[in-house]
């Protein structure tokens, strides 16, 4: 039997997140963490898409992602394989580095986009990694609260469900995400609560 084929609505943002095969790391050096950000600038001025945050760990990413011109399942086969191949080459392996396929989920409404962006970069501060979120390098957080572009990021898909000028934005976000620190899951929309 088939697998269900992915939703995919051109201009909606979805919350993907992969994990590492049994949960194996993905990233075990700088130089991972690295090649894997290299490796979505390459996918994205082939096949393009907008990401509006991300978060790293050590097995398993997050990604807010949204794509107008391919399926995100095709993105998603492109950044994936890409990386698949680095890895396994890098660690004389073969077989599978992911888990299984990708989750994915549909965001629309822009609560759900605060929720979602708090979500991912709550991540590292969840796990005891750090203790504010800004702290981890392999994040977008920091780049919310002190940048005003990135080649690879478009914060405003998040920020403009704030109301405010730019800094009144940014400065709203970080509240959102600072008043909700203490939460372990998270409500999507449809009042759905989604384990991670």
């Amino acid at each position: 039997m088939g697998r269900k084929k992915r939703e995919w609505l051109p201009g909606y943002y979805y919350h993907i997140v992969c994990r590492g095969n049994q949960r194996d790391d993905l990233f075990k050096t700088e130089i991972d963490y690295r090649t894997f950000f290299y490796l979505l600038k390459e996918v994205k001025q082939k096949t393009p898409f907008d990401l509006a945050a991300y978060c790293l760990m050590s097995n398993h990413f997050h990604l807010q992602m949204r794509s107008d011109s391919q399926t995100i399942s095709k993105v998603m086969s492109l950044i994936n394989k890409r990386y698949a191949d680095y890895y396994n080459t890098k660690n004389n392996l073969t077989g599978h580095v992911f888990e299984k396929r990708y989750f994915d989920r549909l965001i629309n409404t822009d609560l759900a986009m605060l929720r979602v962006s708090r979500y991912i970069h709550l991540n590292p501060l969840k796990a005891g990694l750090v203790e504010t979120p800004e702290s981890y390098r392999w994040s977008s957080y920091r780049l919310y609260l002190h940048t005003s572009g990135h080649s690879m990021l478009n914060v405003n898909a998040v920020l403009d469900c704030m109301d405010g000028n730019a800094l009144e934005k940014r400065q709203k976000y970080q509240e959102f995400v600072n008043e909700e620190k203490e939460i372990k899951e998270m409500p999507m929309d449809g009042g759905e609560i989604v384990f991670f």
